[in-house]
Parts: C-alpha cells; structure tokens; sequence
C-alpha cells in the first residue's frame, strides 16, 4: 500500500492530468442531449450524396413548422367570434322605463291620452331595439364586417346571426327619434326621448374566452403530418437535390429514426459513443500540449486554465440551445482563441477553438453551418486580435470577426434558398450581439488573471510603465540600476523579437530584475557617484552576500507590491546559478592557503527555465561586462559578448531554458550589435 502511495506522490503531475482529463469528459458528455444521431448528414439545395435511400418502416410526413404556423393563423383569421346576449338588461331597461315613466304621470301635467301614446312608442323603441340586440363598439373586441356570421349565446343557447343585424349607438338614435316624430318637440316627446337615450343600454357583448376556447379547439383538430411513407418505398435517388416533398420526408425521417435509436436499451450505448468521441477531442488537445507546448503542459495550472475555458464555452453554448435554439449564434466562442492567445499563443488559441466548435457540433442544428462559420470567424480572431493592449486593436478586430459572421451565414443563405428574399434578418442582430459580447473578453483575462495568475499583455504593458510605484521609487533610489535596467530592457526585446520569443514579457522582466539593489544601491557600482565604494571595508565574503541578497531581497519587493509570478521569474533566475566572480577570486587572493568553498559565492538560482528568462540572463550579463572596458571597441565588445555567453553555457546556465544554440547565436548577435552602437566612437568636436 505505502508503496502504491509513493508512486502516487512521485507521479502527482500525471495522476492530476488523467483525472483533469476524465472530469472534463464526464462533465461534457453530461451536457450533451442524450437522443440518438442521425446517420445521414443533408442539407436544403444539396444533392444527396448516399445511395439510393428507401423507408426501412412505416412513418408519417411531418408538417414544417411554417406549415402548421400558416395553419394556425388561418384558423385564427376564419374563427367566427362569440357574443353574448344580456337578457337581464333587457328586463332592467323595461323596468327602468315604466319607473321613469309613472313618475313622469304621476308629477307631470301631461294629457293622459298623450302618455299612453308615449309609452306606446317607448314600449316599441324598446322591443326593435333589443329584437336583435345593442352591441357597444368599444367593447366589440375583434373586428368584424357587417355580413360577417357570428354566434350569438343567449343563455345556454347558440345561434348564428349576421352581425350586421346588431345596433349601435348611432341606429338607436335614429330609431328614436323616428318612433317620436319630426322636430321641433313638445315638452311630453323631449321627456320621453330624454329617458329612452338615458334607459336604453347595450346588451351585447363581446365573449373573448369562448371565442378563444373554439380556437383553442381548433388547434386541436390540426392535424401534423400531411401523409404517410410506407416500408420499402423509394424516398430519395442519389444525386436528387433535397427540397420540397423530399426535404420535407427527410426530415421526418430524422425525427422518427432518432426517437427510435433512443430508447432505455441503448442509452448506455450512446453515452458510450459520446464519452469515446469527447474523449478523443480532449486527449487530441493534451498531447498537442506534451508535443508542441510542453511548458504549458507541465503546468497543471495553465492546463486546468485550457482544459476549464473548453468546458466554459460548452457549457454556455449548451445552455443557449436548451433555452431557446433561435439564439444560437449569440455565443461569443471567439472568446476562447482571444483568452488563449492573450496569455499563450495563437497555434494553441486556433488549436482549441476548433476542438471545442467539433464538440459543440454534437448538439447544435446545422451542424456543418455551425463549425463551418465558426472555425473560419476562430481563424478571423487569430489573424486579426493582436495588441489588446492597444484599446483601437480589439475593436477593429471584433468588428471583422462580426462581418465574417455576416457574409458567411449570407453565403449559406443563398446557396440554401437560391435568392436572398428568405433570408433571416434577425440573424444579423445576434451577430452583432455576438460582437458586443466579445468585449467580455477584457473581462476573463482581467478576471483569469486573478484567479490562476497568469499574465497578459495587457498587465504587462501596465507593468512596463516607468512611472509605476515601483519602477519609480528604483529610479530615485538607484539611479544608476534604473538606467541598466532600461538597456537591458531594450537588449531583451530586440533579442526576444529576433527569435520570436514574448517581447513584451522579457522587457516587463527586464525592467524589474533588479530592484531588490534599491534596498543597499551604494554597494552596487553604477549607483556610486561619489567614487567611495563601501565594500573597500567589507570582508570579500560579506560583500558576496550583499550582491547575492539582491535577489532575494527583489523577490521579497516584488511579491510585496504583488507583482505576477511570471516576472518574479525573471528577478529569480537572471543570476541563475553563477559566481560573483570579482569576490570569489579576490577571497581566493586573500586566502591562498584556504579552500574558499564556491557555494558561499554563487546565487541560489534557479537557473533560466524558459527562452524569456535565457534571454535576461545574457543581455543582463552582457551589458554590465561592455561598461567595464576602457575603449570600447567592436572587436573587444565581440569578444567579451563570446566569452560570457560560452562562459554561461559551460556552467549550464541554459539546459532548462528551451533554447537553441541557433537562438543563442541570433540573440548574440543581436546583442552585439546593439551595444557597437550604443558605444560606437563619436566625431571629436573642436572646443
């Protein structure tokens, strides 16, 4: 047992990998829809690229979506709307009016036999008014023609009537007033027209939730299929093209044969073949890291940074399709090669991104349409995002990759349709959309860095200002370190653009690897002005331990001003391993007789692990020793440059450091050419 543990613990790197490895499978796969695939890939417009293609079994013809929206409105358009007929108004307005009436005789002086005509006319105003019904307008609610049959309820009974039977407003007016007779009116007709306009109310009305009801009943009559194919009938001929009434089978096919493959029997089957199919993408992508990228790839960190960011965009990508399929295309996956290009590089940014649209192809409609417009807007993103920490680079960017989208899915929109009359606008929204998204981007670096300290151009370019706190307070302090770090700097980058390694990083690195000097700068020559040196007092083993500690002492500054691990490297490893040489044979010197142990005068290291962190040590190097000479030469800068470049290799400064005698050989040459110039002999200028 304790044996299987000390295997565990040695290999901890790799038993970290394989689980990383099979948590990401499982978590995918577990996202995916677990319905069964269809065997043939089709599109609309396309020949048919199989065999001739005949029905296996017995299935109907689904309608289209459109097909059966196109049914549903006309049902809706033909719906014959429901009115209820109020017999208690009715009744109310009868009573109303013989109360208004009596108390009108009763308190009027009006002729007898004149009342008795009045509620004559009253009576019958009365019966026409409500012999078909009053409808008030406002209340109607569908609108309706005047030959138009509708159902009239008047209790439990329906009757169809014509709705141009029903008064309104104005035609009762007119009945009135024509029952009563010509103008001008005695004082019995205005009484009597004053009560029939004030009693006299509608008693028809719209009934909006039995008219619902009946369409709701409608729909449920709709049939959704519109025939039926039988087993062993021809459905498709090889290089038929899909549309119309094949498209259509096609598809139904597609339904009927995926609910078929779905069943409780094969669920473990197709959960197999998913797990195998993921399974591939992913161990595809970490050996792309263990071959090419093989720093990343012993970094668990940066790989649970990849492997989670893969697993991000398919989750939000699932989510959107479970949601509502139609916002497919909002999902800014550009995201993905953006966040990995900002902190690794472009090959493995587009190498991802592809991975995971083949992924996403499992569970998104149009499947080809999908990778196809993905992967080329990926390459867009590679292509054009550079520079993000220049804030016009993104957007010019962005707004590219927004317009391939756009010409892409318009390119597919007419090959489908063969015109540009069916073309989905609305497409075009969630493009821009997409767009707008993208920007979050910004977001995940600044977020990512936090969170698995990682470093992006972005910082970097921050970092590499000289007025931050730190560089600044360097610069008051040790005037002279600040300066040599500033051509080193420059050395680095030229160096580092020279064999294509991280400029921005190497000279971010640079700026800083010296800053632990600010905290004793006068033991360090380039700070003493004065031409006193301190170390004139010191024992050679002290003034050892002084210079050593500037490494140390750097550490300690730079994780107090929180600065990322990836340029506390650079402070780490710029001495790597070697001598101060000066006091180690000055020590030797003093004490002939005594074996000076080399540990007590030789840097902790680490020594440089990455291509970045060789280039330092050799600018640094490089540049102090040229100050060193008296006159300045391009033949003595040449030399001195081979003998401390060879000098660093024979202490193998550089085996962890990736880096190849043919780089070395370029960054050599680089840094010489920049220091002939730097101290090239100038014209002598007559006093």
């Amino acid at each position: 047992m304790s044996s299987f543990i000390n295997k565990v613990y040695k290999n901890n790197a790799i038993v970290y990998k394989v689980l990383l490895f099979l948590i990401s499978v499982v978590a995918i796969v577990y996202l995916f829809p677990k319905g069964g695939q269809f065997k043939y890939d089709f599109t609309k417009g396309k020949p048919w690229q199989y065999d001739n293609l005949y029905a296996t079994f017995d299935f109907s013809i689904q309608k289209t979506e459109e097909e059966i929206n196109a049914e549903k409105i006309a049902l809706t358009k033909n719906n014959k709307p429901y009115f209820v007929y109020d017999i208690d108004i009715v009744s109310k307005v009868r009573s109303d009016f013989t109360e208004k009436i009596n108390y009108i005789q009763s308190n009027d002086s009006i002729a007898t036999e004149n009342m008795l005509k009045y509620i004559a006319i009253g009576n019958a105003v009365i019966s026409k008014v409500y012999i078909n019904g009053f409808i008030d307008l406002a209340n109607q609610g569908k609108l309706v023609s005047d030959n138009e049959v509708v159902f009239l309820r008047k209790v439990n009974e329906v009757e169809q009537v014509v709705y141009g039977k029903f008064l309104v407003y104005k035609e009762v007016l007119e009945l009135i007033t024509n029952h009563i007779g010509d103008s001008p009116y005695s004082y019995g007709q205005n009484k009597l027209l004053n009560i029939l306009l004030e009693v006299i109310k509608p008693n028809i009305t719209f009934d909006a939730n039995l008219t619902q009801k009946a369409l709701d009943e409608s729909f449920k009559h709709i049939s959704y299929t519109k025939g039926l194919v039988s087993v062993g009938e021809l459905i498709i001929l090889k290089g038929d093209i899909v549309e119309g009434r094949k498209l259509a089978i096609l598809n139904s096919l597609k339904k009927e044969s995926e609910s078929k493959v779905w069943t409780e029997t094969n669920y473990v089957w197709i959960v197999s073949g998913y797990t195998i199919l993921v399974s591939l993408a992913l161990l595809m992508l970490l050996l792309f890291l263990q071959q090419y990228r093989i720093e990343i790839y012993r970094n668990n960190n940066k790989v649970t940074f990849i492997f989670f960011n893969v697993f991000l965009m398919v989750l939000i990508q699932t989510l959107v399709v479970k949601y509502n399929s139609d916002y497919l295309y909002v999902v800014p996956l550009s995201i993905l090669p953006i966040v990995l290009k900002a902190f690794f590089d472009a090959r493995l940014g587009l190498f991802a991104h592809v991975l995971t649209v083949l992924l996403l192809g499992f569970i998104v409609p149009n499947s080809f349409e999908f990778i196809y417009l993905h992967i080329i807007a990926g390459m867009v993103t590679i292509l054009t995002v550079s520079d993000l920490y220049k804030r016009a680079s993104l957007f010019i960017s962005i707004g590219q990759i927004t317009l391939i989208y756009m010409v892409t899915y318009f390119a597919f929109s007419i090959i489908k349709e063969g015109n540009a009359s069916q073309i989905n606008w609305e497409y075009f929204i969630l493009f821009s959309a997409n767009g707008l998204l993208s920007f979050l981007s910004l977001f995940f670096i600044y977020m990512y860095e936090k969170i698995f300290g990682l470093v992006s151009d972005v910082t970097l370019l921050e970092l590499s200002n000289t007025n931050t706190k730190l560089l600044r307070e360097l610069n008051e302090k040790a005037p002279g370190t600040f300066q040599h770090s500033m051509q080193v700097a420059n050395l680095a980058e030229a160096a580092a653009n020279e064999i294509g390694a991280n400029s921005m990083l190497v000279r971010t690195g640079a700026l800083y690897h010296d800053i632990g000097k600010m905290l004793n700068p006068m033991y360090f020559i380039e700070n003493q002005s004065t031409g006193v040196n301190p170390h004139n007092d010191l024992s050679p083993r002290d003034s050892a331990s002084i210079i050593i500690d500037h490494v140390i002492k750097g550490i300690e500054l730079a994780k107090e001003h929180r600065l990322p691990d990836r340029i506390i490297d650079f402070i780490r490893t710029h001495h790597g391993t070697s001598l101060v040489y000066y006091f180690y044979m000055k020590e030797k010197e003093m004490n002939p007789e005594d074996d000076v142990k080399k540990s007590k005068f030789q840097y902790l290291g680490p020594i440089p692990f990455s291509r970045e962190t060789a280039i330092l040590m050799i600018c640094d190097a490089a540049e102090a020793a040229t100050k060193s000479i008296q006159n300045p030469t391009a033949q003595s800068i040449e030399t001195l440059i081979e003998k401390i470049v060879e000098k660093q290799k024979s202490e193998n400064q550089f085996i962890n450091s990736d880096i190849t005698f043919r780089e070395i050989e370029k960054i050599k040459k680089v840094v010489k050419k920049k220091l002939m110039n730097i101290y090239h002999l100038r014209i002598e200028y007559p006093d």
